[in-house]
């Protein structure tokens, strides 16, 4: 079975590995770093921008 690449809706990259939270994808990449990231770090309210879309998209 061929996997498809999906769009990434944190780095809107286009990649094959991921999960998907309410029909969201996010990238194995994206997802590690999110799972690092201090809440103290300059990246973590990006990540936090980011993960909002999600529930505004499905709210929409």
């Amino acid at each position: 079975m061929e996997r498809i690449a999906q769009r990434c809706i944190v780095c809107e990259e286009e990649r094959l590995d991921g999960i998907a939270i309410c029909e969201q994808f996010i990238c194995r990449h994206c997802e590690q770093e999110m799972v690092q990231t201090d809440v103290q770090d300059e990246k973590y309210p990006f990540f936090i921008h980011q993960m909002r879309r999600i529930w505004l998209t499905n709210d929409a």
